[in-house]
Formats: C-alpha cells, structure tokens, sequence
C-alpha cells in the first residue's frame, strides 16, 4: 500500500497517539508502544509505511538526543559516590554478559565482530522502565535499588566504547583492528577532554550571554546548536555521531543551564525518539520472528533468566544477603533502549545483517515488555523464592521496631527521615515528645541509628510496619517523603487502620493537595505557598503592620485553603501538562467592540467554562471579588482564574461571546 511522506506522517501521529494512550493505561512504557506502531505499520507487516530516508534521518537524530540526555542527566557526583558499586558490580556484569552472550553467538557461527556487539546488546538493561518503577516503588533508595543504579550508570557508559568500536569493527581493515581501536580511544580521549574544556571556556560563558537576552527561542536553538554540533564533530573525526551528544549533554551537566536545557530539549528528544523506536520497531520481521520462535523464546528467556542469575551471584559474591541480590537480579532482568542504538548501527555497518538482527531485536522488544511486570513484582518474587530468610529478616525487623516503641504512649511517627523530617524530629526532642522514624534509605538509617536516633529501615505504607511503630498508641503521624504516590498509599494504609489519627503531610507543591486530603491527610502543606507565607509574614512585620493582625492575615489564607496563592501569573513559562491543569491568573483587557462591555458578569456564563473573574481593574483602581451585577466597561481589565484551557474559552467569551 502505497502512502506519500504526508500520509505516512499523519499515519505514524495517529498511531502514536493511540498507542501511546493504549500503553499507558495498561502501566506500560510508551516506548513499547512506538515498538509496537513499528512492528504494525512496518514493511514487514501493514506495509503502512515506505522505506523512507527520512525517516531513517530522524531516528538517527533521535539517538543523538537520547545520548544528549543521558550525558545531561550524568551526574559526576553522584558517579563518584556510587564508584565502587559502579566499576566493581557494573563492569563484572558488562563484561561477564558480554563474554557469555558474545561467546553463544560465535559458537552460532557469528562472526567474532557481531558475536561481540550481540554481548554488547544482551548487557544492556532498561534505564528509563527500570528507574521509573523504582520510584514510583519507592524503592530507589533500598539497597537493590542503589545496587540497580549503579549497575545501569556504568551500562550507560558501557555504550560509549561500543559507539567507537562498531564503526571500526565494520571498516574491515585488512590491516587489523587493534591500531584502529588505539587510534580511536585517542581521539575518544582527546573528544572528552576537548569537550571539558569547551564547556569550562567557551559554552559556559556562551549560554550566559544567551541567558541575559532572555529569550527563551534564542536559548532553546543555541541548546540545539550545541548538541548537534558536537554530534557533528565526533563524527567528523570518524567517531559516533551519539559520542558527541553525550560527550556535550555530559559537559552541561554540571553547569547551572542544566534543568533549563533539559526542559527545551526534551520535545524533541520525544519525538524524536518516538520516531528512533518506531523505525526500531519496523525492522522486526513477525514472519521471520514466528519462523525462529524457538530461538527467540530461548533468547528472550537467556536474557531474563540468565542476567537475573548472574547479577544475583555477583552480588551475592560482593557480600550482600540473598534477597538483595535476588531482587537485585530480577530488576536488571531486560533488555534495554540503547540495545536498539546499537542494534542499529551495526546493521548500518554491515556487522549484522538484518537475519541475524531479527531474533536478537524480538528478544529485548519481549524482555522489555516483561520489565515492568518483574520489577513490580520483584518483592513477591523473592518472598517465594527465599520465604524462610525473608521472613525472619522482615520479622527481625519488625521486633526490634515493637521493643524500642513498645513504652511509646502518644509518641509521633515520621514517614520518611530526610531533612525535613530530622529537623521536625529536632524540634521534638526540645519538647521532650518522642518519635519514631521508617525510612527506606539504608545508608541513612544506618548512620541516624549509630547517632542514637529512633529510626529503622521499613517501608511506611505496609500496616505490618506502621503496627510494630506503634500506630495504635501513636499521637500524630508526619509524612515528609517526596512522592506523591507513595504518600497517598501511606494515607490510606494508616486511615485503614485509625480513622481520626491527625495525619500532617509535606508535599513539594500544591498540584496534589486534593488528592492527599481525599486520601485522609489531615492537613497538607505544600512547600511551595508556605514559602510565600512566610516571607509574607516577616515582609509585613519589618513594615511596622501589628503582629496580630500579621498572624490573623496568614492563618485567614490558610483556612482558605491557599486560595489566595494557588493562581499566579505565568507568564511564558515551559510547563508540563500537569502545571497547565493548574489554577493561573489571566488578564484581558476590554476594548468598546468586545461582546462583554455593558454586560453584568453574572451574565458572562464563565462558570461553565471553568474561568472565574477574581478582581476587576479600572481607572487604575483593582477591585478584588466584584458583584455578580457589576457590569463590565470599556477599558476594564478583568482578572480571570482557572486552568490555562479555562482562562483561555473566558478570554473568547469576553472578547467575542464565543459559546454563547
């Protein structure tokens, strides 16, 4: 079926857009979804789509974004931190995955160049599924989640090696590879001591220039030039286009643009990427794959099973208790994104041919669909595997937990002992009020516990937990945690157990006030607007206005729910879908000829759009909450709140009686 580049675009919007909305209701990650519009609307399927070479274009541009990305979320801190279980677990299981999985593909009769780019592939687990459902797990900072991390910071790195090695190892130099691989570390190193260099000197100084014309296109293009252009120039001097993006993203990563970058690049590298996964997906032959369904089964099955049982021994050979490694080695049971990269350009270099390509591509595709199914239910998993130890660690946990509180009456319990929670802690250790404190971060529990503090390693939203702290015999309970999921199912666990136990929950924005309160939080503070309260109250103290009356104006904003503050002013700011839901305020400024001058604002019919006029401004003078009967004059400037969809239908209804 024959379809132009306008028909083939249109195609892949609506079927992104499809599948994308399909995956994210049944909890998978819209990278399987642009897979499966791949494997649909490719040429080895509906034949929806041409063998274009621009769309070939833009997925290679895709990858130069991820690894722009990636580099910019590389934090160098945070690598040195975690060196040790970086270079000693990470570079084992690289290099082990790449020796096992490389050595079966030559015994297959693979070449030894694309034996060893197969070990490459397989090594590669997914960061994007796997740390996101850490998260959203609340296990990210748990000893197998910080052993998880390490293990995919130093795969990400791991990459960079292959992106050098592959164009080499497809040149087929009859003089050997050994001189040309030499040759192109050097440049490798030169490229990333080049690019330090640039970033301290020359883009630094750059994007400070560009940041004071305030200009958000202006900023958002010289990001694009950076990144493209250090793509360009690893690739002139014979490296990896994707080299040099995450050589740049790296030498942003460390610069004060950094979050402001991200948030201008990451349209594009959607996209783009989208557009990388969905030509991935469109290699995929389903009448190739179902004619070696036994070797693809095998493999998707080797790459599970068989990278699970080696992260496992190698941790468990580095110390750690069996359920860590086991839970470690389930995590990282998948294949990756970058497997696709790499997949890639070794088809573009000849290393593979797209045969070969075809079982190796299906089995991290069906290994990745299982990713989330096992990281979700790595737990439970190891709860089976190993019940008896389980068991008695989680028991042993739980009894020491009941002896240090079981003299508790009327004691506190934090959720969550970070900084917040250590310096509320504080200020109950003046009163002579105790507290207990669970936390999932086993490095911080470990040195608050050596300090004498009431803290234990637990996870706040299972019951069995908040009983051993004493839930029933408990005063308050303080959620101080950052995710707004794990809050919520704290909420409801200890509602689930004590109806009028006060709940006081922190939480970084108002975005999710209402669902904590519906959960069963008590009083919900967002950081954000208390920020603003309290440097209200000191500006009107150092104004002379009386503190009572000081004290009344605050405590009369908050029973008000924060209404006050909740609408702002956005101006241009890049926001996400979730801020645009938000409560803003608009003005819109009427002239003689727009349909509400003369007209009450009772009449206006705002309401049904969302939109509320708050205050009206006229001759100068700002009139806050105006009667429904006032009616509207040229000149006015009417001060609308609501979503930025609400103000927008109001601003059409004042101006032109759109809906009417």
């Amino acid at each position: 079926m024959h379809h132009d580049a306008q028909t083939a675009g249109l195609l892949l919007l609506a079927l992104s857009v499809a599948a994308v909305v399909l995956f994210r209701r049944i909890h998978l990650p819209p990278v399987l979804g642009y897979l499966f519009v791949g494997i649909v609307a490719g040429p080895h399927a509906m034949h929806w789509l041409p063998e274009l070479h621009a769309l070939e274009l833009l997925a290679e541009i895709g990858v130069v974004f991820l690894l722009f990305m990636i580099g910019l979320e590389f934090s160098l801190a945070q690598f040195w931190t975690l060196r040790r279980a970086v270079f000693g677990l990470g570079g084992t299981q690289v290099l082990l995955s790449v020796i096992a999985a490389g050595s079966i593909a030559w015994f297959s009769g693979v070449p030894w160049q694309g034996a060893l780019v197969i070990g490459g592939i397989l090594a590669l687990s997914s960061t994007a599924i796997v740390v996101k459902q850490l998260i959203e797990q609340l296990e990210m900072h748990s000893p197998h989640g910080r052993l998880a991390f390490a293990v995919l910071l130093f795969q990400d790195i791991a990459v960079v090696p292959f992106l050098v090695l592959i164009p080499i190892l497809g040149s087929g130099g009859e003089g050997g590879v050994a001189m040309p691989i030499l040759l192109a570390m050097a440049k490798a190193v030169i490229a990333v001591a080049g690019m330090l260099a640039l970033g301290r000197w020359l883009i630094r100084p750059l994007f400070h220039t560009v940041a004071a014309a305030h200009s958000t296109e202006l900023f958002t293009l010289t990001a694009l030039l950076v990144s493209l252009s250090a793509a360009w120039i690893t690739n002139f001097f014979g490296l990896s286009l994707a080299l040099g993006a995450f050589l740049a993203g790296m030498m942003l990563s460390e610069t004060e643009f950094k979050h402001q970058i991200e948030i201008d690049v990451r349209p594009f590298r959607d996209i783009l990427m989208g557009i990388f996964f969905i030509s991935v997906g469109a290699q995929l032959d389903l009448v190739e794959a179902w004619s070696q369904w036994p070797l693809i089964a095998v493999l998707t099955l080797g790459i599970i099973i068989g990278k699970a049982v080696l992260v496992a021994l190698i941790v468990r050979i580095l110390g750690y208790e069996k359920s860590v490694a086991a839970r470690t080695g389930i995590v990282l049971a998948n294949g990756g994104e970058f497997g696709f990269a790499l997949v890639t350009l070794a088809i573009a270099n000849h290393l593979l041919t797209p045969v070969e390509a075809q079982p190796v591509l299906a089995a991290v595709i069906f290994s990745m669909m299982m990713a989330p199914l096992l990281v979700s239910a790595n737990g439970r998993i190891v709860r089976r595997l190993f019940a008896r130890e389980v068991a008695r660690e989680h028991v042993s946990q739980r009894v020491r937990l009941s002896k240090a509180v079981r003299e508790k009456q009327g004691h506190v319990i934090f959720c969550g002992y970070g900084r917040i929670g250590q310096n509320m802690a504080g200020f109950l250790l003046r009163e002579g009020i105790d507290h207990v404190a669970l936390d999932t971060n086993s490095r911080l529990v470990k040195e608050a516990w050596e300090a004498g503090e009431q803290v234990f390693f637990g996870d706040a939203s299972h019951v069995d937990m908040l009983r051993a702290a004493g839930l029933e015999r408990a005063r308050l309970v303080v959620v101080t945690i950052d995710e707004p999921h794990a809050t919520e199912r704290i909420i409801r666990t200890v509602r689930a157990e004590n109806r009028d136990l006060p709940i006081l929950v922190r939480t970084r924005s108002d975005a999710s006030m209402e669902a904590l309160e519906e959960a069963g939080a008590t009083l919900v503070l967002p950081e954000t607007l208390e920020a603003s309260m309290m440097l209200s109250q000191h500006m009107l103290e150092f104004l002379g206005i009386d503190p009572e009356e000081v004290h009344a104006v605050i405590e009369a904003a908050r029973k008000d729910h924060y209404h006050q503050l909740r609408g702002y002013f956005h101006g241009e700011d890049v926001e996400s879908l979730e801020e645009s839901e938000r409560p803003r305020l608009h003005t819109v400024l009427l002239a003689s000829e727009n349909w509400a001058v003369g007209r009450r604002i009772a009449e206006l019919g705002l309401d049904r759009v969302g939109a509320t006029v708050v205050a009206v401004c006229r001759d100068g003078v700002r009139g806050e909450a105006p009667e429904p009967e006032m009616v509207l004059q040229d000149g006015d400037g009417v001060i609308l709140e609501g979503s930025a969809e609400a103000v927008e239908h109001g601003e059409e209804i004042l101006l032109a009686g759109s809906g009417q």
